[in-house]
């Protein structure tokens, strides 16, 4: 269950690029040219009110120096614990390629202009179910959803574009930190962290493995 990493692979900071979306952007299509499955796949942890954790996987849908955005049911567990406790910590795991990109920072919707626009790129299939679904609610049984498809189905046949429903939108993670991890052997990987310091902007530190 032990594996060994890459002796020749490494980051320094003369590699890093000056500021974290470059830097981002970099491995970003590493990834993809790799051929990685699904490189926009990220682990979002979220908290509630009492500090409790929950994590799970979803989708980058963009990024820019203003953070990384994901589309949400705001009513879902995710969107209502970033509702009570506006932090969250973002997890890029490219286990093949020996890399991780890990962020914290606050959480913020992204203005109504910018869900619809991304509402409409969405597959009609997705639209539907982004109408039928509960998010995280429980339900009897699987027919229950079925029905609910079929429902929104039905109500939006000669409707389009579908519109987006409200309780549906982007949430913007705005980036703290952005740490940029490197496996090498012997466990003693490069990490090298952007962190904002206050009003004299993003310092870079190396944290030890």
């Amino acid at each position: 269950m032990r594996n060994e990493y890459a002796a020749d692979l490494g980051l320094s900071e003369a590699d890093l690029a000056a500021d974290w979306p470059t830097q981002f952007g970099r491995w970003f299509a590493d990834a993809i040219a790799a051929g990685l499955p699904e490189p926009n796949a990220m682990v979002v942890g979220t908290a509630d009110a009492q500090g409790r954790p929950s994590a799970r996987t979803v989708l980058l849908k963009g990024y820019d120096p203003e953070g990384f955005v994901f589309f949400t049911n705001h009513g879902s567990r995710k969107g209502a614990e970033a509702a009570a406790n506006p932090y969250a910590s973002l997890v890029f795991p490219w286990f093949p390629m020996q890399r991780q990109v890990v962020v914290a920072g606050r959480v913020e919707r992204v203005d109504r202009a910018e869900t619809e626009a991304y509402f409409a790129s969405r597959p009609r299939g997705s639209q539907l179910g982004a109408w039928a679904s509960t998010q995280s609610r429980v339900i009897p049984g699987r027919d229950v959803l079925d029905e609910a498809y079929r429902a929104a189905a039905q109500r939006f046949a000669d409707v389009e574009p579908i519109p987006a429903p409200p309780h549906w939108g982007g949430l913007r993670v705005r980036p703290e930190s952005v740490e940029f991890w490197q496996g090498r052997a012997s466990r003693l990987h490069d990490r090298l962290r952007f962190r904002l310091a206050g009003p004299g902007g993003w310092i870079v530190e190396r944290l030890a493995p």
